[in-house]
């Protein structure tokens, strides 16, 4: 391989690699799309409607810092 032709090699083949990690990605992202429409597991649902119980929190010894509320849920996390 000439001195000449070995950058645009390399060059050539960082951009098939690049383009088909963006491909391979996309492809990936558009099957697993999230189903906002999905139902909660059962564990989450019991645990909701018999007022909190064994939650993970408390498995994992960080106490009750989060409280559930029946405020709006934030739309936005956008700050000037």
């Amino acid at each position: 391989m000439s001195s000449a032709v070995r950058p645009v090699w390399l060059k050539a083949t960082a951009a098939l690699l690049t383009l088909g990690t963006t491909v391979a990605s996309a492809v990936y992202v558009s099957a697993h799309l999230k189903n906002a429409g999905a139902p909660l597991q059962p564990a989450v649902v019991a645990a909701r409607d018999n007022g909190g119980g064994a939650s993970a929190a408390s498995a994992l010894g960080s106490g009750s810092g989060v409280e559930p509320t029946d405020g709006a849920p934030v739309a936005s996390t956008y700050a000037s």
